[in-house]
Order: C-alpha cells, then structure tokens, then sequence
C-alpha cells in the first residue's frame, strides 16, 4: 500500500500522547491536556510525560535541582558557540550545539538522566547564542528561579513578570508533546537505529526547523501589531477580507474543532486579565475577529490556533521573532526525548518500502 508521506499510517504504539482533530483533544497520558497541566510547574509537566505519574515531593525537588545542575554548560560547548557565525539562523546553530554536546560524563548516563540534561541544557543554550547574536555578554543562569522564569531572565536580563512566566510556561507545558508530528517521528527514527539521544534530538532540531513543522507566529504578531487596539479590531480584519486575505492564527490542519491548547492559553489570558495589555488584545482580537468570520464566512467553522495566543505571549515579552522556533524546541523537547524512551523501551528499527516509478 502506498500513502504519501505516510499519512494516516500508524507505525508506533505510544502511551505519550494522543491527538483527536475531530474531537478537538490532545490527551497527555490519557487526561486531557488542560487537567494534565492545570496547577503543574514546567518541570511537573516534564516528570508526567517522561514517567507517567506525577513525582513525589523528593522526586520533584530532586528534578529541579538536576535542571538547574544541567544549565552549567560544558565549556567546549561555550567556546564552539563563539565560533559558529552569529549570522546564521538561532535554529542552525543550536543544531550544531546539541549535537556536539555529549561527552564522557554524559554518554555514561541513563537515558533518563539524559533526558533532563539536554533539557536543562536547551534554553541556556538558546540564551547564549542569542547573547552572541546580539553581541552582549552572556547572562549566567540563576538558582533562585525555575526553569521558565529562568530562561527569560537569560535572555534579557530583567526580572520577569508574574504574568509573563506564567503565559510562557502555560505556553511551553501546551507545546511539549504533539503526537506522531514530524520532529517526534524523526527522533524516533533515528533512536530505532540504536542510535544516542544527542543523535536523536539533533535530528528532531533538524526537522523542527522546517516552516511547515516548527514555523514561528510572526503572521500573527504582524496582525496585532496592525490593529494595536480594540477599536481597530473590525476596520483591520473587514479590509483583509475584503481583499481576500487570510486571517492569521485561524484554522488548523489537524484540530477540526478549536485547538484544545488554544482554549487553555485563552483561559490563562483571561486569568491575567490587566497584567498585559497585549494579551488583553489577543482576547478582544479573537472574539470580534471569530464573530467577523462567522458573518462573512459562514459554514468554515474558522477557530484560533496555539499559534495565535502563542504570538500574544511572544509580543507581551518582547521576544525577537528569532527566538520562537527555538522556544518552541525547548518545550518540545520534552515530548522528544519521552518518544526516545518509549522507541527503546521495545525498538524495531523503522524501514518503510519505496515504489519504484522510473523508468
């Protein structure tokens, strides 16, 4: 049987994830997302996904500080990030810095432990590069805060803001694990090999970087920059659809129904309420531009995507559209490293068939 692509081919048997476009669900272990997550940290998020049981206490306190062990970086690390050309894109040369990262302490690890180095690792990582981008020192990581709080704070340098961790770990815990996506079958291909985990998140960073897997909101950060507030809202979307254009952060090629992560980051919104007046507009913005929709294009059912909040949040703390594809990265890496797991747990290395049609 041929299918292009794959589509619709069931290859793995997972306990990760699971996603339903027609239902609109995207389940973590079998709960639904938005009571997977609700009241969980970044790193109770990770620990469920990677264990499926939520940690203990001891378990907890024992990943954080792993975590914040594993933002140390190795110093070979640091000095090849000063050679790579800080002209290239971010995702480029994060490839290249994950793929150099194993060394003798690491490969001599468990897989697991392995798991929450990379991830540790991964935004610090991000942070340096763009520090080196931008021709600024880099800023050093901090043990008083968590794992999100932390990576803003590297990036920038200034304390964040409640409002603003909040939204980005409610973002990062909704973007850890997507199912069977391209970056997570990449991954797993290349662990069937028996392949390292260095290997098979350098492949996953590779496939991530394509812009029909891991392209960034900038579409949608272009809108609310367009409209800027509330009143603006219908003239700015009634001209684009007049001219036929299409309304970004709108539609998904999956989720049939609203996107569930799109639900939970609007419910955060409204918690935030006044803390942000950007995610404040992304509210009002979705409500007028869904009842807009609706009145001029009845019968397509047109619901926010994860990218259209996700934008909002990017906006609200000022992160260079650069940095999205690999904020992104850094949550789902989780998701990666969870499906390498699984993929070892009970390999068979993955070799579909071609059909020959030349000649």
């Amino acid at each position: 049987m041929f299918q292009k692509g794959l589509k619709g081919i069931t290859a793995v048997q997972t306990k990760i994830a699971s996603v339903d476009g027609d239902k609109g669900e995207l389940r973590y272990r079998g709960i639904q997302v938005k009571e997977a997550i609700s009241g969980k940290s970044f790193e109770e998020a990770a620990y469920f996904l990677w264990h499926g049981r939520n940690p203990s206490a001891q378990e907890l306190a024992g990943l954080q500080n792993a975590l914040m062990e594993y933002r140390k970086l190795p110093n070979h690390l640091i000095e090849t990030a000063k050679l790579l050309p800080p002209e290239a894109p971010l995702m480029d040369n994060l490839r290249t810095l994950i793929s150099a990262y194993s060394h003798k302490e690491f490969t001599q690890l468990p897989i697991g432990e392995q798991a929450i180095a990379l991830t540790g690792a991964f935004p610090v990582l991000i942070a340096l590069l763009f520090c080196l981008q931008e021709e600024k020192e880099m800023i050093q990581p901090r043990s008083d805060l968590g794992h999100t709080a932390n990576y803003l704070w590297m990036l920038n340098g200034r304390e964040p803001s409640e409002a603003q961790i909040e939204a980005l770990e409610t973002y990062l815990k909704l973007t850890m694990e997507h199912g069977m996506n391209a970056s997570t079958f990449a991954a797993r291909v290349t662990i069937s090999t028996e392949s390292d985990l260095v290997s098979a998140v350098t492949s996953a960073i590779g496939t991530m970087k394509g812009p029909l897997h891991g392209g960034a909101p900038s579409g949608v950060i272009d809108l609310l920059d367009e409209i800027q507030t509330p009143e603006r809202i219908e003239p700015v979307i009634l001209e684009k659809l007049a001219h036929g254009e299409k309304i970004m952060g709108f539609g998904h090629r999956i989720y049939r129904t609203e996107d569930p992560r799109s639900i939970v980051l609007r419910d955060k919104c409204l918690a935030l309420q006044g803390a942000d007046p950007w995610l404040d507009l992304a509210v009002a913005a979705e409500k007028e531009i869904v009842r807009l929709l609706n009145q001029h294009k009845p019968g397509r059912a047109l619901h926010t995507n994860v990218e259209f909040y996700a934008a909002a949040i990017m906006r609200s703390i000022a992160m260079p559209p650069a940095l999205f594809t690999p904020t992104f990265s850094a949550a789902r890496i989780v998701g990666w490293t969870a499906h390498a797991m699984e993929q070892q747990e009970d390999n068979v290395i993955f070799r579909p068939q071609s059909e020959y049609i030349g000649t």
